[in-house]
């Protein structure tokens, strides 16, 4: 535990000094308070086309955001030689791996805090009736996006080897999760038996954070509806009164799964030398 404590906190001493970072928190804080500007006279609750305006911003930026910092987290560790210096200490693998994933957590969470604390203080003064429940709705959606997204940044900054090879995988994934999704989802899906469609759905959605994430808060804003018909057993499910419980455990078992893949590519390279 204490090592675990030990990477997070230089972790955090590391982020906190990353100008990536507050270029993303700028960039996301300026985009945040136009969309409130532009409909300063509507109030901002439930699902509606700001809050649809505002989740297409925040599932653009975010992972990106998420994928950027925490790949060259890694990246970095193996250019500098930070991690060759680390593992002369008696450190062990998935503590080094846990530290990594919560500091970057927490300089992530922090950013993503800081930007809506801004946005709900602007909005308070611009007189803008901002409901509470859609509020922090909103805040889970950003922090489901930055822990889910960080373990994909893990595993893509275990398997790069340079800053610009994370870089270019972290943009492709980016790309493929959140751009291009619908694009090849209704591709693959036109080419599966009609019997495996809605099985298939289910589970290509839960292997794509970002679209597991935006169906639940949707669905939380009472938007369910704009989904269609094939998603009409993820709104029952959500709607129900255990659906956040079984959201979050469903989140905690794809943190877990990945964390225990970044450990693995990691213990590999460590025994090989």
């Amino acid at each position: 535990m204490a090592d675990i404590l030990h990477i997070a906190r230089r972790e955090l001493k590391i982020g906190f000094r990353n100008p990536w970072a507050y270029s993303f928190l700028a960039l996301f804080c300026t985009f945040s308070l136009g969309l409130l500007l532009i409909h300063v006279n509507n109030a901002v609750e439930g699902y509606t086309a700001v809050t649809g305006s505002m989740l297409s911003l925040i599932l653009y930026l975010l992972p990106l955001m998420t994928l950027f910092l925490g790949s060259f987290s890694l990246t970095s560790e193996r250019e500098d030689g930070s991690w060759q210096l680390l593992s002369t200490y008696p450190i062990g693998t998935l503590s080094f791996v846990l530290g990594k994933y919560t500091g970057l957590a927490a300089v992530l969470l922090t950013i993503v805090a800081f930007g809506y604390g801004l946005m709900g203080l602007l909005s308070g003064l611009l007189g803008m009736a901002f409901a509470a429940d859609t509020y922090f709705l909103f805040l889970a959606f950003s922090a489901g996006l930055v822990l889910l997204f960080l373990t994909l940044a893990l595993i893509i900054g275990s398997l790069s080897r340079n800053r610009w090879q994370a870089l270019t995988i972290s943009v492709a994934v980016w790309f493929f999760a959140v751009i291009g999704w619908p694009t090849f989802l209704i591709a693959g899906l036109g080419l599966l038996p009609y019997l495996w469609i809605k099985p298939a759905l289910i589970v290509l959605t839960m292997l794509n954070p970002a679209e597991l994430v935006r169906l639940f808060v949707v669905v939380k804003l009472g938007g369910g509806s704009v989904l269609g018909p094939e998603y009409y057993q993820w709104v029952e499910w959500i709607s129900r009164p255990g659906g956040s419980l079984l959201f979050l455990g469903v989140c905690a078992a794809w943190v877990l799964l990945s964390i225990l893949a970044v450990y693995w590519i990691w213990e590999r390279g460590r025994s090989r030398g």
